[in-house]
């Protein structure tokens, strides 16, 4: 069996979050939902426990960090270009949510941040399929190199 990935953020509006969530294009697992919390499900394997911040708090003895003025975590996801982290930042923007700083373009990798309307700070990014397999210096070398591998001809 896989290994699953639950992220378990807390909402002052279920709703709300529900409605923001869905609006990124992902869905909500109705199994899994009832008045106190949602289960997002963003790809296989990978799901969004959305709370409520008392029901979030029977989970720990912890304080609940106020997302809007505390980082505590953020949840970041590659997508599969360019363009598909700026449709879902499009799609982030549209359904309520804020881009906390500009896009991130190192080359190799690319990102852009969203926060939920609740704070909650997430990251969508790109990276060149080198980078990610063999690290950005070995991409930077092929591309001094002429692109190929090769030493650029004279």
């Amino acid at each position: 069996m896989a290994t699953e990935l639950f992220v378990n953020l807390p909402t002052t509006d279920l709703e709300r979050a529900k409605a923001f969530y869905t609006g990124l294009g992902w869905r909500i697992n109705e199994n899994f939902t009832d008045e106190n919390a949602a289960c997002v499900v963003i790809d296989e394997h990978l799901y969004l426990m959305v709370l409520t911040r008392d029901f979030f708090a029977t989970f720990t003895d912890k304080p609940i960090a106020d997302p809007r003025t505390s980082l505590q975590v953020e949840t970041a996801f590659s997508r599969d270009s360019r363009e598909d982290v700026d449709a879902i930042l499009d799609r982030a923007l549209a359904a309520g949510g804020a881009e906390p700083r500009p896009p991130q373009d190192y080359g190799f990798m690319y990102a852009r941040d969203f926060e939920d309307p609740d704070g909650n700070l997430f990251s969508a990014l790109w990276m060149h399929p080198m980078a990610a397999e063999q690290g950005p210096e070995a991409l930077m070398a092929q591309q001094g190199a002429g692109g190929d591998g090769q030493a650029p001809q004279a």
